[in-house]
C-alpha cells in the first residue's frame, strides 16, 4: 500500500490531484467526510487542510463548530503523522487539548506541526512514549480560532 505522503506527491503534481487525495483521505476514517477537508500541505513534520465554511458544518451561531474544527485539526495530524512517523514505529493518538480563541466566521486552515528531533530514537522511549503535536486554525483572515495539541502514542511496530 502506498504511503500517504508518496501519494500526495504524486496526486499533488496532477491537475484536481489535491482534491482527490483529499476525497480518498476522507474516505479512510468516516468522520474526516464530514467536514470535507481540502489538504494543501503534507510534508514531514507538516500538514495543512482547509475546512471549508458551508452550512453542513455550522454551529447554531452560524460559525464553524467547535467539533467540526478537531475534525478537522485531526484528520492533519493524520496526515503528518503518516507522512513522518519512522517505519519501525506506529501511532495511535492518544489525547486532545485544545483552546477556541475565536468565532470561525470564514473557512479555517487547520494546521499540525512537529520538529523532526521528537520522531528519533533518542526521543522515543524503546517501549513507546507521548510525541505532542501542535495543532491551530486559522481563519481567512489570520486570526486563530483554535490552538492546542494532540498526543501521539508512539510505540515500536512488531
Amino acid at each position: 500500500m502506498p504511503s500517504v505522503l508518496a501519494t500526495w506527491n504524486t496526486l499533488s503534481r496532477l491537475p484536481r490531484g489535491p482534491r482527490l487525495f483529499s476525497f480518498a483521505f476522507a474516505r479512510s476514517a468516516p468522520y474526516f467526510a464530514t467536514v470535507r477537508p481540502r489538504f494543501t500541505v503534507i510534508e514531514p513534520n507538516r500538514a495543512e487542510l482547509v475546512v471549508p465554511k458551508r452550512r453542513r458544518v455550522h454551529n447554531h451561531l452560524g460559525t464553524v463548530h467547535a467539533i467540526a474544527l478537531c475534525n478537522g485539526l485531526e484528520a492533519a495530524m493524520g496526515a503528518l503523522a503518516e507522512a513522518t512517523v519512522p517505519a519501525d514505529k506506529r501511532w495511535i493518538p492518544k489525547g486532545m487539548t485544545v483552546a477556541y480563541t475565536a468565532k470561525a466566521t470564514s473557512d479555517v486552515t487547520c494546521i499540525a506541526e512537529t520538529d523532526a528531533a521528537q520522531w528519533t530514537s533518542s526521543a522515543l522511549p524503546e517501549e513507546g512514549g507521548d510525541l505532542p503535536v501542535r495543532v491551530r486554525g486559522v481563519r481567512d483572515d489570520g486570526e486563530v480560532v483554535v490552538e492546542g495539541e494532540i498526543r501521539l502514542w508512539v510505540t515500536p511496530r512488531r
